[in-house]
C-alpha cells in the first residue's frame, strides 16, 4: 500500500512538472517579440513544447488507458462526415434536418451521449454523418471525454464545425482544441521530405521561398534528435509546420464552419458574424434556412464526381452512377470495382467533359470529370 502512495504521489508530481513546463514555454512564447534576430529561439521553444505536449498526453494514455466506448463506428456510404462543436449548438437537430436520424433532441446540454449516425442522400451520393458528444474547453486534454471525441475526426473524411450563432466565442476554442489534438483543419500536409543519414549534417534542398530560415530550420531538427538528415522542400512552410512534419502524427481533414440557429440573431449581427468567423455558411433549422445549400457545400467540399457506367453495346443506366473524388483516373475506377480489372484492362470508352470528343478511345491514367459515361473493355 505504501509503495503504491509513493508510486502515485510521484506519477502526479510528474504530471504537475510537464503541465507546468508546458505554460512556462507557452509564457515564454507570448512574451518573445518575433523578428529575424528572435527566430532561432522560438523555433526551439516551440519545438521543445512540442515535445513536451506528446510525452504528456503518452503519459496520461498510460495512466488512464485508452477507452472508445461509444466512439467506434464504422464507415459506410461514399464519405463520413462529423459534426464538431460545443454542447446544445444544435448539431443533433441538424443531423436530423439532414438525414432524418433520431438523434435526441432537448434544450439543455450533453444530451449526445454517444455517437449517433445518419445517412444523407444527396445528388446521388450517401454521405455518414455522425453526431458526437458535444466537445468543452479542455478537451484535447481528455476533459469531457473530449481526446475520444477528437480522435474520431481521424477517420473522418470532412469536419462542419457547427457554432451558436448566440455564442461566436466557441469557435475560436474549438479550433484551439482541434489543434492540440494533432488535427489541421483545411490545411495541406506540406510538401517537406526528411531523409535521416549517417553523416554529413542537416542537407537543405528547396524549390520555393520559405519563412523561416536554414537555421532555424537546422536548430530545431537538432532540438528533435536530427543531427544528419537531406531535406527537401516544396512547400512554403513555416516553424509550426516543419514541427508537424517532424513529428509525423498529424491529420490533415477539410472542414465548413456553419452557424446555426440564425432566426435567434439579427440579419446585421448575422452577416457580421459570417465575415468575423469566415464561416462558410449560417443555418436555421427552425425555419429551413439554408438547409438545401448547406448539403451542396457538404457535397462540394468533398469533392465528389459521379460517373456513369455503360456495357458495350448498351445505353449507360443515368440512374446509378458511381460516385469517386473529383479528378479520379480510369485506373481508379477499375480498382474500385474489382481487384482484376486493372490487370485484364484493354482500354476505355469515354463520353463527357473529360474527352475530345464522344466515345474517344482512352487508357488507365485518363482522368474522368463529373457526369462522364465510362465503358470498361477487358481482356
Amino acid at each position: 500500500m505504501a509503495e503504491s502512495i509513493k508510486n502515485h504521489i510521484f506519477s502526479s508530481s510528474f504530471m504537475v512538472d510537464y503541465n507546468a513546463q508546458i505554460k512556462e514555454l507557452e509564457a515564454e512564447i507570448k512574451k518573445t517579440k518575433y523578428n529575424k534576430a528572435t527566430e532561432g529561439h522560438i523555433g526551439l521553444v516551440k519545438a521543445k513544447l512540442a515535445m513536451l505536449k506528446e510525452k504528456q498526453v503518452s503519459r496520461s494514455q498510460q495512466k488512464t488507458g485508452k477507452s472508445d466506448y461509444g466512439y467506434t463506428v464504422r464507415k459506410s456510404g461514399d464519405a463520413t462526415m462529423l459534426l464538431l462543436g460545443f454542447p446544445s449548438t444544435g448539431k443533433s437537430t441538424l443531423l436530423n434536418k439532414l438525414t432524418g436520424a433520431k438523434s435526441e433532441v432537448a434544450a439543455y446540454a450533453f444530451t449526445t451521449l454517444t455517437v449517433i449516425p445518419g445517412v444523407m442522400e444527396y445528388k446521388q451520393s450517401k454521405i455518414q454523418i455522425l453526431d458526437v458528444p458535444g466537445i468543452v474547453s479542455g478537451a484535447a486534454s481528455g476533459r469531457g471525454r473530449g481526446r475520444e471525441v477528437l480522435t474520431v475526426i481521424r477517420n473522418a473524411d470532412l469536419v462542419l464545425i457547427v457554432v451558436d450563432a448566440t455564442h461566436p466565442e466557441h469557435y475560436d476554442a474549438i479550433l484551439k482544441e482541434v489543434r492540440e489534438a494533432d488535427i489541421r483543419l483545411n490545411k495541406t500536409k506540406p510538401e517537406v521530405y526528411i531523409k535521416k543519414t549517417t553523416k554529413g549534417g542537416i542537407q537543405i534542398g528547396k524549390t520555393v521561398l520559405l519563412r523561416i530560415t536554414d537555421d532555424t530550420i537546422k536548430k530545431i531538427m537538432w532540438e528533435f534528435k536530427i543531427a544528419s538528415a537531406n531535406v527537401l522542400i516544396r512547400s512554403p512552410i513555416d516553424m509550426d509546420e516543419l514541427i508537424d512534419v517532424i513529428e509525423a502524427n498529424k491529420k490533415y481533414v477539410p472542414a465548413i464552419t456553419c452557424l446555426t440557429k440564425a432566426d435567434l440573431v439579427s440579419p446585421e449581427k448575422l452577416k457580421q458574424l459570417v465575415a468575423e468567423l469566415h464561416a462558410d455558411i449560417a443555418v436555421s433549422c427552425e425555419e429551413n434556412y439554408n438547409i438545401e445549400q448547406l448539403k451542396d457545400l457538404i457535397f462540394q467540399k468533398l469533392t465528389f464526381m459521379r460517373v456513369y457506367m455503360k456495357e458495350p453495346g448498351k445505353d449507360a443506366d443515368l440512374n446509378i452512377p458511381l460516385i469517386l473524388r473529383n479528378h479520379s483516373t480510369i485506373g481508379e475506377v477499375c480498382s474500385k470495382l474489382h481487384k482484376d480489372f486493372v490487370a485484364k484492362f484493354r482500354f476505355a470508352r469515354v463520353w463527357g467533359k473529360s474527352t475530345k470528343f464522344p466515345g474517344q478511345r482512352l487508357m488507365l491514367p485518363h482522368k474522368l470529370e463529373d457526369g462522364d459515361i465510362l465503358e470498361i473493355h477487358l481482356n
